[in-house]
Formats: C-alpha cells, structure tokens, sequence
C-alpha cells in the first residue's frame, strides 16, 4: 500500500464490497467485520492525523513564518 489518502479510500471501497459479498458464511461474514473494525479504526487515525496536517498548513499559510516555532513538523523550533 501507497501513502496516499486515496490508497485508503480504494481500501475502504474494496472492504465494502467484501462486506458485501453475497456467498459469505456467516463466519466468513464475522471474520470480515472484525476486519472492517480494525480497519475502520486505523482509517480514522489516517484521517485525523491529515487533518491535523491540513490545520497546520492553514496556520502556516495565514500566517506565515511566525508559526513555525509551533510547529516542529514543518519548521525549525528554536
């Protein structure tokens, strides 16, 4: 798997569509929806940490060099 949030959304869709899947047994269906959870769970924190990153460039980009000692991940803190 790439990096890229569309990697994850493709990854979403495809577990859909496993969820999905008409000739499941029932534990085929459980096992299938533990793995929905689990990867529900780690999406969530792909999403968040990309917010977090699209916050980061906001504030960068209102207001420039001023907020890079606040921001570590971009700028030097000094």
């Amino acid at each position: 798997m790439a990096n890229k949030l569309s990697d994850l959304n493709n990854h979403l869709f495809d577990q859909l569509k496993r969820l999905g899947a008409a000739d499941l047994t029932p534990e085929q269906l459980e096992q299938e929806c533990n793995r929905t959870t689990a990867i529900v769970a780690i999406a969530d924190q792909i999403s968040e940490t990309a917010n977090l990153q699209l916050k980061a460039a906001t504030l960068f980009a209102n207001h420039g060099m001023s907020v890079l000692p606040m921001l570590p991940l971009i700028g030097k803190s000094e």
